[in-house]
């Protein structure tokens, strides 16, 4: 989009207050709300599981369904700032997609796991907040969204059941 400036993702961050098992990945630019993305860490990025989405310091609502049938039924469900996402994975690991009524943001990896390029595409009335939004996710460890990585995952997810009882 012309006119936005500069926007930067840093992952995961370096000054953090947070345990050492925790890991942020941040969205920051110069007319871009600060996005920041806080879960446990996994080969340097947050998990989705457990994770905290925060838009200028105002948390989201997350929910998603890892065993429901279809990418979209896996689909991360976000509600911020008065708007309802879908983020889900298209293609591959690399390709991922950002959604809300009017508008989405199409983001592509360069590799899946230590990725060195992104690239966007934004369709319909796609904004600073959307941009924002859908480059931090790029920062996270999203496998959970594929049906091979839910399952492969399912039984780290069955352990941390555990901790909780």
């Amino acid at each position: 989009m012309d006119g936005l400036g500069r926007i930067e993702l840093t992952f995961p961050t370096e000054y953090s207050d947070y345990p050492t098992d925790y890991c942020e990945v941040a969205v920051t630019g110069d007319s871009f709300p600060l996005v920041t993305y806080l879960g446990l860490g996994y080969l340097d990025r947050p998990l989705l599981a457990r994770g905290e989405l925060r838009v200028d310091w105002d948390p989201a609502d997350l929910s998603r369904n890892v065993y429901w049938p279809g990418r979209q039924g896996r689909a991360l469900r976000i509600q911020v700032k008065g708007r309802s996402y879908s983020y889900a994975q298209l293609s591959g690991k690399r390709v991922h997609e950002l959604t809300r009524t009017g508008a989405g943001v199409r983001m592509r990896r360069s590799s899946w796991n230590k990725p060195q390029k992104l690239s966007g595409t934004c369709s319909g009335a796609a904004d600073a907040l959307d941009i924002g939004i859908a480059v931090v996710m790029e920062g996270v460890n999203t496998r959970n969204l594929s049906a091979l990585g839910a399952l492969v995952s399912s039984p780290g997810r069955f352990v941390n059941r555990l901790n909780d009882i």
